[in-house]
């Protein structure tokens, strides 16, 4: 059966106020601990064009916490860059917001979608799904504070039983923000079940809506974001978990949905040689200790697919010595031909 094209499709250049992204972009999603600065760069190597950092705390950033100044960092050859800041207090974000803007993003972004226990039971992220009016109040206070644009993700409401994500987009794009990213979960599914994107939809078809509606969840392959485009006429699509140790999924899709093809999938030796940049990158940016640890979380979805590779992923996950991981990827690589995909 063939895939009926969404009336609302156009080729239009999509902008965010004066920033060009292409007429079908693809956004890296801010993951804590993932969307950090050396995964930034290889995704944007790969094809991303607007990435989100990391969220960062509002109350840690007014407070000068370490952690959250080192989330503020970006680099030229990343832009166009947005920086996401959380929060349950409106002066707070108010105050995080206007020190962000001293950091030169060239957008700020609220996190209204993070489902995490820590965060949305505190009243932010996510939590502020239960309390619209303080979400819109909230995010009218930083689009008066910033001259930057400020755009928002969030989901689709608290629970089966809330969501009025249509309504809540409405009532944002009236307060300023110029662009909306919707996960198609609520909090309470947290990351499980389907995403369901005809909400999604028509929050795109309402005909109040002037600013770009991006799609978020489930977007795994080059087939799914083609499906899904046409399907419910999305200004473009957020990546998220797909991306995690996979940054290739970016230009994937770019040259599926301009050609119907399907470029060739990276070997064993494009993918050691990546995670080794990616491993160089880490610790360079993070110091050997932290940087070698929370490659970890990298290794298994680089390596994924590849029949009888246990033995190293093993070796990769459990090592903490720096010359011996690169050894390690050494050898991977210099046996690569005895490899193959277990879909193979």
């Amino acid at each position: 059966m063939e895939l009926k094209i969404h009336p609302y499709i156009c080729s239009c250049m999509v902008k965010i106020r004066d920033i060009e992204l292409g007429d079908f972009p693809l956004l890296l999603a801010p993951m804590e601990d993932v969307s950090d600065p050396p995964f930034r760069a290889l995704c944007k190597e790969n094809g991303a064009d607007l990435m989100y950092t990391e969220f960062i705390s509002s109350e840690g950033l007014i407070r000068d916490a370490a952690k959250s100044v080192q989330k503020m960092d970006i680099f030229e050859y990343e832009r166009p860059i947005g920086i996401q800041i959380f929060g349950s207090e409106i002066e707070s974000m108010r105050q995080c917001a206007e020190i962000i803007e001293r950091a030169n993003p060239d957008i700020i972004d609220i996190n209204y979608g993070c489902p995490v226990k820590k965060v949305a039971c505190k009243g932010a992220g996510a939590g502020i799904l239960q309390d619209i009016p303080k979400m819109v109040k909230m995010t009218e206070a930083i689009v008066k504070q910033v001259k930057l644009p400020v755009t928002v993700k969030t989901r689709l409401g608290w629970d089966d039983n809330s969501k009025y994500i249509v309504e809540v987009a409405e009532r944002l794009q009236d307060v300023g923000i110029e662009a909306i990213s919707i996960h198609g979960r609520t909090r309470k599914q947290m990351y499980k079940g389907q995403a369901d994107w005809t909400l999604i939809e028509k929050v795109k078809n309402n005909s109040r809506m002037r600013i770009p509606v991006f799609g978020n969840g489930d977007i795994d392959s080059p087939e799914k974001a083609l499906e899904y485009k046409n399907r419910y006429g999305v200004d473009g699509v957020m990546i998220g978990r797909a991306s995690i140790g996979y940054p290739w999924i970016f230009n994937e899709i770019k040259h599926f949905v301009k050609t119907g093809e399907h470029l060739p999938k990276p070997t064993v030796k494009d993918r050691v040689e990546v995670a080794r940049r990616h491993l160089e990158m880490s610790v360079k940016w993070k110091g050997e200790s932290l940087g070698v640890a929370e490659m970890k979380r990298h290794y298994t979805n680089y390596f994924k697919g590849i029949a009888h590779f246990k033995e190293y992923r093993m070796k990769l996950v459990t090592s903490f010595d720096l010359e011996e991981i690169y050894q390690i990827l050494e050898e991977i690589s210099a046996h690569a031909e005895i490899f193959q995909f277990a879909k193979d």
